[in-house]
């Protein structure tokens, strides 16, 4: 709408959905809507898995999408709860200290290409699966890549 997303088809796997970029501010008495992922504050989606999911909807659909419009018209921001310092792994500090290139390098990423890393990194559990992580994503990295970026 005016150059701005409202929501998004998509395709995967195991299901299709509809995902409304200020779904958290959608009217969803029903609870149809769900967020994609644990970290996330504004989107909502609506899946399905048969066609039969989206006619029984159809009138929510609709509304959905008419509203998402509307919140867009008004001009209605989300308000994102303050997201956590980032926190990285003591074996990224250590790698990072050892190479120069590789720090100002990364110190040089965008701040969701940062928090992208820090949440790969800080994953696992063993520190030499997190040391493996980081030293296949240090190309990337030298790159000006994030971890999702191809």
């Amino acid at each position: 709408y005016n150059g701005k997303n409202v929501f998004l088809l998509a395709a995967f796997k195991e299901y299709c959905s509809i995902s409304f970029f200020k779904g958290a501010l959608l009217k969803d008495e029903s609870n149809l809507l769900t967020a994609p992922g644990e970290n996330s504050q504004a989107v909502r989606q609506f899946r399905f898995t048969e066609l039969t999911d989206v006619i029984s909807n159809t009138d929510q659909i609709k509304a959905f999408i008419f509203e998402a419009v509307e919140l867009e018209k008004s001009g209605v921001k989300i308000e994102f709860s303050a997201k956590k310092e980032l926190e990285f792994p003591d074996e990224l500090h250590e790698i990072l200290g050892q190479n120069p290139a590789l720090k100002e390098a990364f110190d040089a990423l965008t701040p969701g290409r940062k928090r992208g890393y820090a949440l790969h990194f800080s994953q696992p559990k063993q520190a030499k699966t997190r040391v493996s992580r980081i030293e296949k994503c240090i190309p990337k990295i030298l790159a000006g890549k994030g971890f999702q970026d191809r």
